[in-house]
């Protein structure tokens, strides 16, 4: 029977010959299986094709036992995904601000396909592809702008200053998109980057950052490893080389039916010795936490802010017959001193093979260091709360409207210092709005909105890197990173 010879042959495909024993049983669970399919082919009010009982019914039914990140693909998805595999990066190079109902632009790169067509900082998107985008929120607004990316786009435009809409039509290209996208001095002597993911390039991005920050001379470094998502395992590793010394463990990988690997940094490694804090938060997953692991193990670095996500699986795509595939996790990462990175998902086999993994663990100096799951920070740093009015400024997208405005009748300098007469001129433009403060919600928050609209300037301006410096100065992880550069207890 088909069903039959096709579940026989990726039990055998994924695991070695079992025993004599294991075989027998084996066979007549399958003989079991194939009896209900064949009675629910006889005898079910509709007829069920064998393609949808097998491929997304029973295979993956039992991939559920397992954990949610072992997917098996028909050959329309197993052909997606190797496609997606060798495909290059489509965009039109625009970077937004999402509120519910509004897509502003802040910035159009250069040379890009919406610079040529005329997109630009300060307008409001009213439209994509004939598509309102007032009634849509964050996330549906994200949905909509990744599926244009993918051909040619129809905007409805309204420019600072009009009435009026313009349609924009763009076509997506080839982008650039460095994985290494912020660098700056936050304080003298003190560097801060952003890794936004992990790909071929980026241990090479990282130390060509490092040394235009100023390379060994740096008195310390700032790794922001927020929102980053993980990415290629070599390239954390190449990341993570650049500050431990000569065979220094990395990561290890154990497996059921594998023997455990070890990845250390190599012998001809010549490190950066100046202080590092590490920056972290419920989304920076996989590859960061590699990184993450290793420099807080060997005391390399302190770690702060949120805890991480916790997915430390090794997985393999394994080609199967008549073009189907099967994406497994064949085993899990561990930090140098035994943590597994892996968080416990709490069913199946997954479950039990992480929850055992929590400790006590040590690092190098002897710090205890939390298992279970994850990399928990050394310091717990969340995000500064935000008070009503701020709120309010945020979600109406009001600071990036006026910014919009004034700079089409002002001239602003490099630094776009804001000025008590423009906070005045704020005031008339919110008022307009029917946002009214009250003055002591205006008096309280005064200092945040002048540092806001200064960034929202300094964006339009100039560009989002820009503006990001500023947002730094108000980042409370960012803030208590150089306090601990500093030395500061």
């Amino acid at each position: 029977m088909k069903f039959l010879r096709l579940f026989a042959f990726i039990c055998v495909y994924l695991r070695p010959l079992p025993a004599a024993d294991d075989a027998a049983q084996i066979e007549q669970e399958l003989k079991k299986m194939a009896g209900v399919y064949a009675t629910v082919e006889s005898e079910s009010a509709d007829p069920i094709p064998a393609s949808t009982a097998i491929y997304q019914g029973a295979i993956p039914g039992m991939l559920r036992t397992l954990d949610p990140h072992s997917v098996f693909f028909d050959s329309d998805q197993f052909e997606q995904l190797q496609q997606m595999q060798s495909s290059e990066r489509k965009g039109f190079g625009t970077v937004v601000s999402l509120l519910p109902g509004r897509v502003i632009v802040l910035q159009a790169l250069e040379g890009s396909p919406s610079a040529k067509a005329g997109l630009s900082a300060g307008d409001d998107i009213v439209a994509i592809n004939t598509i309102p985008v007032r009634y849509l929120d964050i996330d549906q607004l994200t949905q909509l702008l990744t599926e244009a990316r993918q051909k040619e786009a129809t905007l409805e435009v309204r420019k600072p200053g009009s009435e009026g809409l313009v349609e924009i039509k763009m076509s997506p290209a080839l982008l650039d998109a460095p994985t290494v996208d912020r660098a700056y001095m936050v304080a003298p002597g003190i560097g801060h980057l952003r890794i936004t993911s992990f790909e071929q390039p980026t241990g090479r991005l990282v130390e060509e950052t490092i040394q235009k920050l100023g390379g060994k001379s740096l008195q310390g470094l700032i790794i922001d490893l927020r929102d980053n998502p993980g990415g290629a395992v070599q390239s954390a590793a190449e990341t993570a080389a650049l500050f431990l010394s000569p065979d220094q463990i990395i990561f290890t990988i154990g497996g059921r039916s594998s023997k455990p690997q070890e990845v250390a940094v190599p012998k001809d490694s010549k490190p950066y010795t100046f202080p590092v804090a590490v920056l972290i938060n419920g989304k920076s997953a996989s590859a960061s936490e590699i990184v993450t692991g290793a420099l807080q193990d060997h005391d390399r670095a302190f770690v702060l802010g949120e805890p991480s996500y916790g997915k430390g699986l090794v997985q393999q795509v394994f080609p199967l017959t008549a073009g189907t595939g099967l994406a497994l996790t064949t085993a899990f990462y561990y930090t140098p001193s035994g943590r597994s990175i892996q968080k416990p998902l709490g069913s199946g086999e997954l479950g039990a093979a992480t929850v055992m993994a929590r400790g006590p663990f040590r690092s190098d100096a002897g710090r205890p260091l939390p298992g279970g799951g994850g990399i928990q920070p050394d310091q717990i740093v969340y995000p500064a709360q935000q008070s009503r009015l701020e709120l309010v400024l945020d979600a109406s997208g009001a600071l990036t409207s006026f910014a919009g405005e004034y700079l089409r009748t002002h001239t602003v300098g490099e630094t776009a210092e804001v000025s008590a007469a423009m906070l005045d001129e704020l005031k008339v433009f919110l008022s307009e709005r029917s946002i009214q403060p009250g003055v002591a919600d205006w008096l309280t928050d005064r200092a945040w909105i002048a540092s806001r609209l200064q960034q929202e300037l300094l964006t339009l301006k100039f560009g989002v890197a820009r503006g990001d410096e500023i947002e730094l100065q108000r980042d409370s992880a960012v803030q208590a990173a150089l306090k601990k550069l500093r030395g500061a207890p």
